[in-house]
């Protein structure tokens, strides 16, 4: 399992269709729209790592710091 990977990604929808996304129980970012119904149609079938980097890709501001590990 991946050092990130402890589920300190949350997220609730809600009635009218939009997403909340929180990391350690801090509201990070919401999702609207077309991209709140993909985000809910396809978190139902990931496991709970696979959810997980999911919600850090779309908070977008978690993958600072290892690009220059990335380079090397």
């Amino acid at each position: 399992m991946c050092p990130m990977i402890d589920d300190v990604f949350s997220y609730r929808i809600t009635k009218d269709g939009r997403v909340f996304i929180s990391w350690h129980g801090r509201q990070v970012t919401t999702l609207k729209g077309r991209e709140a119904a993909k985000f809910a149609a396809s978190i139902e079938s990931l496991d709970a790592e696979q959810a997980q980097l999911l919600m850090a890709r779309l908070t977008g501001n978690f993958k600072r710091g290892n690009e220059r590990v990335a380079q090397d």
